[in-house]
């Protein structure tokens, strides 16, 4: 039976692995640690096994205690303070967190000389702004971090590569694109959107001004239910040391998301920009290449963009 030790578990991403996981119909054990428990049910699984323990990755004797008694076959190592906007309002907070508990799991596999194999979730926002003829981000690119939060990614990324090389630990690297799916926290922009403009169509406002940061800002967005596709896939078969984008190659201005689910509802919607919510040195335009995923693994994604944004809207609606 494979073992799966996921950090961050209680967070979004977390919860749709773990449905991945259970609709693949093949009997797995889940370990999930996180600082609070998960909000969604671990009863309702039939084939994941799944148990949640708390606690803080800066334990560094707990994660040992941890990955000696479960002995896991996999880490997925989510995680991290994953906003950018908070890591601009937290800067120390934000790099000190997301550097010092990957290097304490690292640090750990180490010690005790564990064969797992880790994937180190890392970033777009690694790459920063495309640059000269670039039309999409391979992973050979230069990288231009230009926030806390990307330095932090870029951070993690680089001790991945020390320990994968310098001790030989098995370690496999995404560069993650924006996603989104049912069940995102507002903090993120596409959440954000769609929860004020459900509850501007609820409440019917004759005139329904949503208030946004710089939505000019193109991004590649991609869904979840792919993005824990391909985590699991990297996981089984990514080729150790290597980098992968998980990306759909196709970028959207946000401008046109506000349009389009505006439109699922059925509704006009006027935006106004508030130049507190602009982020300073943000990047204009992220867009990745998917090539080398699709040929070392075979994954593409599969669900349409308004069908994520329809899901977005109807998870909003019933809350």
């Amino acid at each position: 039976m494979d073992r799966y030790l996921i950090t961050g578990f209680s967070g979004f991403v977390g919860k749709h692995f773990l449905e991945h996981l259970e609709t693949l119909q093949n009997p797995v054990s889940v370990l999930g640690i996180d600082i609070v428990p998960p909000d969604f049910g671990l009863d309702r699984l039939h084939h994941v096994q799944c148990d949640f323990m708390k606690m803080d990755l800066l334990d560094r004797e707990g994660i040992e205690k941890i990955i000696i008694q479960f002995e896991p076959k996999y880490i997925l190592h989510l995680a991290s303070f994953s906003s950018v906007a908070f890591s601009w309002q937290n800067p120390v907070k934000s790099f000190q967190n997301n550097t010092n508990i990957f290097l304490n799991v690292l640090q750990t596999v180490h010690s005790i000389n564990s064969g797992v194999r880790i994937l180190s979730v890392g970033s777009s926002e690694e790459y920063g702004d495309l640059r000269g003829e670039n039309k999409l981000f391979h992973e050979d690119d230069a990288l231009h971090p230009v926030s806390p939060y990307a330095v932090a990614r870029v951070s993690q990324e680089m001790l991945s590569r020390v320990f994968a090389k310098g001790y030989g630990l098995d370690i496999v690297m995404t560069r993650s694109f924006n996603h989104i799916g049912p069940g995102q926290k507002e903090i993120f922009v596409i959440a954000s959107f769609a929860k004020r403009l459900v509850e501007m169509k609820r409440t019917g406002a004759k005139s329904p001004k949503l208030i946004t940061g710089d939505i000019s800002l193109i991004r590649d967005f991609v869904d979840v239910r792919d993005v824990v596709r391909a985590y699991d896939g990297l996981l089984k078969k990514g080729i150790k040391g290597e980098i992968y984008n998980i990306c759909s190659g196709i970028g959207y201005a946000l401008r046109e998301l506000v349009e389009l689910m505006a439109s699922i509802l059925d509704m006009e919607v006027i935006t106004e920009t508030d130049e507190r919510l602009i982020r300073p040195n943000d990047n204009k335009v992220i867009i990745g290449s998917n090539e080398k995923i699709r040929r070392d693994i075979g994954w593409m994604p599969e669900i349409p963009l308004r069908h994520s944004l329809e899901d977005v809207i109807n998870f909003w609606k019933r809350q």
